[in-house]
C-alpha cells in the first residue's frame, strides 16, 4: 500500500492520502484522543507522541502535529495509517458513518431559509473541494443579520491563511451571488 502526503497551507498540519475511501461524505474531526474513541484509526494516530488533531476527510487523513517536526511524527503517522487500511478495521466503530462532527445545530430565521440553502450550495459545489485539497473542511454554522457563520476544520483549523480565506475568498464568492450577505465571520 502506497500513501502519499502533501503539504497543507498549515505548516503544523499534513494530508495523507492512502488511495482510498476513509471517511466517506461525512467528515470527523477530533480534536483529542477521548473524541477519537468512535474512530480506531483516529484513537490510534493519537497515541503517537506529537498528534494535536486528526480530521478524516473523504479520501484522505490530515493531521496536526503540536511540535512541528515531521520527521519523527510522519513516520509514525504513515505507518498508523498502513497498518489500519491493511488490516481492514472500519473507520467508524459503529462501521458506519461518523456521529460526531461538532455540530451543535446550526441557526438562521426561517425567513432566510432561501437564501441559507444557497450559501450552502455554493459552499459544497465550489468552496469544499478547493478547502478539501488542503486537507481540511468548512461547516455552515449559521446566518444572521447578513452574517455567514462558518467553521473550519481539519488542516484549515488554526492556518495562517484561513482569515484571508474567508474575507477574501468565501465572503467575496457569496457576496457576488447573493447580494443580502454583508460578511462572513468563523466560529
Amino acid at each position: 500500500m502506497f500513501i502519499q502526503t502533501e503539504p497543507t497551507p498549515n505548516p503544523a498540519t499534513l494530508k495523507f492520502l492512502p488511495g482510498r475511501e476513509v471517511a466517506g461524505a461525512r467528515p470527523a474531526d477530533y480534536r483529542s484522543a477521548g473524541e477519537a474513541q468512535e474512530s480506531p484509526l483516529a484513537a490510534a494516530l493519537f497515541q503517537i507522541d506529537g498528534v494535536a488533531n486528526v480530521f478524516l476527510g473523504s479520501d484522505f487523513v490530515s493531521v496536526t502535529n503540536t511540535g512541528g517536526d515531521w520527521a519523527h511524527v510522519k513516520p509514525s503517522v504513515l505507518g498508523v495509517i498502513m497498518e489500519h487500511f491493511v488490516s481492514g478495521a472500519p473507520v467508524f466503530a459503529d462501521g458506519g458513518q461518523a456521529a460526531t462532527i461538532h455540530d451543535s445545530g446550526e441557526f438562521f430565521e426561517d425567513s432566510d431559509a432561501a437564501t441559507v440553502e444557497q450559501i450552502k450550495e455554493l459552499l459544497d459545489t465550489r468552496v469544499r473541494p478547493a478547502v478539501a485539497g488542503d486537507g481540511g473542511d468548512i461547516r455552515f454554522r449559521g446566518f444572521k443579520d447578513g452574517v455567514v457563520y462558518l467553521a473550519m476544520q481539519g488542516a484549515c483549523s488554526g492556518c495562517p491563511s484561513s482569515t484571508a480565506t474567508l474575507k477574501h475568498g468565501i465572503q467575496n464568492l457569496l457576496r457576488h451571488y447573493l447580494p443580502e450577505v454583508q460578511a462572513v465571520e468563523q466560529v
